[in-house]
């Protein structure tokens, strides 16, 4: 069963339906497309047939006009848009001609590092170029010491936050001086989310980058990213000190969306005492469930990602054990070679090790893990394509 034939029973439900405040639905887009760039590198364009990419969306296209004129693009388009393209395409078409060239990539998030980090090394890994010399990595708080030297001597791409750049980078940039004489584009993305206090200390040591850069000779071209919002060249002009150019004419091609505003139902009415929501969310985590709806599930805090993960690890234990003699499991899916008794539903939080999340973000991404109910510690604008 799908997402849509859940959506059909949901408006059909009065449990569900009489309790949303709210349901708007945002139709397909087919998308605006433009052609490759004549000049992108013949390796590049091998990669991207080899992965089904025959043309570009026009912001895309529009990015790599304005890299290649020098200037320092904002790209402000939708969620799962292709903004990573943005970046990667005109940067790993630079480093493939220039063998001296470097890059700096900062993340808010080291799900989000990981993630774009795993996305980099995939398109390279389809280049037609000794994969030894064109290393990418991450350079963060849960890179191990003993890689640390090499990544700094030998990283052509490296991929941080601004916590790392600020303590664990510019502090000791005499050990960097290689990387930052060679530095030529260092991407910002998520933006928006340096606003306010925090937006201001992000600016300070984005002033520091480049004083350090420009200490060593080098003047970097910044490509920034952002959801969308009301001021993004006037938060980026603020953040790199530097006239930007705005790219928000989004291309992509988009799926419908709905958007449901869910007010959990009164249990009395005298009081006006509502159903807790962390109940109601479970209930309505294990529908999208039982339909095969691959599912993020956010808490405010850990307690609330905990319960919630016990409830639904019950609840799913309970029809396992109803259905057992059927063969059948709590998550359903159709998926070609994958059997269904090898989803899972996992929390994601702060305080994790290193392997624990990047193996659930590697389940989300291959589809194993059906459900993960998380703090903003996961912030999926991890989405891959994002």
């Amino acid at each position: 069963m799908s997402l849509s034939t859940l959506l059909s029973v949901w408006r059909d439900t009065p449990s569900i339906a009489g309790n949303v405040a709210a349901w708007r639905t945002f139709p397909a887009w087919p998308g605006e497309f433009a052609s490759l760039p004549a000049d992108l590198h013949p390796a590049l364009a091998a990669a991207l047939h080899a992965r089904g990419i025959e043309a570009l969306y026009t912001h895309q296209a529009a990015a790599w006009e304005h890299l290649q004129a020098g200037r320092h693009p904002v790209i402000v388009t939708g969620t799962a848009s292709g903004k990573s393209l943005c970046y990667n395409l005109p940067i790993l078409d630079h480093l493939l001609r220039d063998s001296d060239a470097r890059a700096l990539y900062l993340f808010p998030t080291k799900a989000l590092a990981q993630d774009q980090a795993e996305a980099v090394r995939q398109i390279v890994s389809t280049l037609n170029i000794e994969r030894s010399t064109f290393n990418v990595s991450t350079y963060d708080g849960d890179t191990p010491t003993s890689a640390r030297p090499a990544i700094r001597q030998h990283a052509r791409l490296v991929i941080t936050n601004p916590d790392m750049l600020h303590a664990g980078i510019l502090p000791h940039h005499t050990r960097w001086a290689d990387f930052f004489r060679r530095l030529r584009f260092v991407v910002i993305d998520e933006m928006h989310i340096y606003r306010g206090i925090f937006g201001s200390h992000v600016a300070n040591v984005l002033r520091r980058l480049q004083r350090v850069a420009l200490f060593y000779g080098a003047a970097p071209q910044f490509i920034l990213t952002s959801a969308t919002i009301a001021n993004p060249g006037e938060l980026a002009e603020r953040l790199i000190e530097a006239p930007v150019t705005l790219v928000d004419n989004d291309g992509a091609t988009r799926g419908a969306k709905h958007f449901l505003i869910y007010n959990p139902p009164i249990v009395d009415h005298e009081l006006g005492l509502r159903r807790s929501t962390q109940h109601e969310t479970v209930r309505l985590t294990q529908e999208l469930l039982a339909h095969n709806v691959q599912t993020i599930v956010f808490g405010r805090a850990r307690r609330s990602v905990e319960m919630m993960l016990k409830h639904l690890k019950d609840e799913g234990g309970r029809r396992k054990d109803e259905e057992r003699e059927n063969l059948s499991s709590f998550i359903t899916c159709p998926r070609q070679g994958v059997h269904p008794s090898s989803f899972q539903v996992r929390a994601y939080r702060s305080g994790y090790l290193p392997r624990q999340r990047r193996e659930i973000e590697r389940g989300l991404r291959e589809g194993r893990v059906q459900a993960v109910v998380a703090t903003t510690a996961l912030n999926w604008a991890l989405t891959s394509a994002g």
